[in-house]
């Protein structure tokens, strides 16, 4: 689920279908940077201001994700985003609506960093395709406060899982356990992202929905801050083949999984 540390470089082009960004619209941006910048030790910068205000967040000097602050006339989720990687965010638009998803918002430009849209799939996640330009999304994964992995939380994933294939090429790689519905994504050969099936446990206020992972360097001492800075754990932390993990929810009500790599 997690990768080495590495600087992915600021021109390192992804292969289409390829998580490259993750992003978080709220309310309150400011009090937000001071949540996740006391959590992750994250630092912020100015980004592209199409959809309103926008900061990158970053760590060591290196992008890692983006906070947006919502305008009233946007139906958009306090949650976040994934954005996956794209040649041409139009074709893939179509594409999304061809396999009968849902595109909310764009393909538009977003200045000189690239050209994005942001869609929902046929189960109703909401998720992002993102062409870079000068941005080509996070330049720094297998560290502490960036992220880590991205599951797609659904009712069942077989209808949904040919949807993303059909749309980014991805190859399906079944997780073979009686009762248990998951799929992973691979994306050539290498795995990229989660679908998990989890039937009339998803929760009713939220439907479908991407999840995404943040690694940090203990998830427990991590799960104190949470609560500390004004935030919520969902449930407690437990061990899992991948390391261990715990879900929580930010003050605005964003949730997100914690994940400390067991390497």
């Amino acid at each position: 689920m997690t990768e080495a540390r590495e600087s992915a470089g600021p021109r390192a082009r992804r292969a289409p279908g390829t998580p490259c960004w993750v992003s978080l619209m709220v309310h309150g941006l400011a009090a937000t940077e001071e949540f996740y910048g006391a959590l992750f030790g994250w630092e912020f910068r100015p980004g592209p201001q199409q959809l309103g205000p926008y900061v990158r967040a970053l760590l060591d000097g290196q992008d890692v994700a983006g906070i947006g602050r919502l305008t009233p006339d946007q139906r958009l989720p306090v949650a976040w985003t994934p954005y996956f990687a794209s040649d041409d965010v139009d074709r893939t638009a179509d594409q999304v609506r061809l396999c009968g998803g849902t595109v909310a918002v764009g393909p538009l430009d977003a200045a000189e960093a690239g050209r994005m849209a942001i869609a929902s799939d046929t189960s109703g996640a909401v998720f992002g395709i993102w062409q870079g330009a000068s941005h080509l999304g996070a330049t720094l994964s297998g560290v502490p406060g960036t992220p880590a992995w991205n599951e797609l939380l659904t009712f069942e994933t077989e209808s949904v899982a040919k949807f993303y294939e059909t749309v980014f090429g991805y190859e399906e790689e079944p997780v073979v356990s009686p009762g248990f519905d998951h799929v992973v994504l691979d994306l050539g050969g290498r795995p990229v992202a989660g679908l998990h099936g989890v039937g009339h446990a998803l929760p009713r206020d939220r439907g479908s929905h991407w999840l995404t992972y943040f690694e940090v360097a203990d998830v427990d001492e991590t799960l104190r801050l949470v609560e500390e800075l004004g935030g919520r754990v969902l449930g407690p932390a437990h061990d899992s083949e991948h390391g261990r993990v715990a879900a929580v929810a930010d003050p605005e009500g964003a949730v997100f999984s914690v994940i400390e790599d067991p390497h």
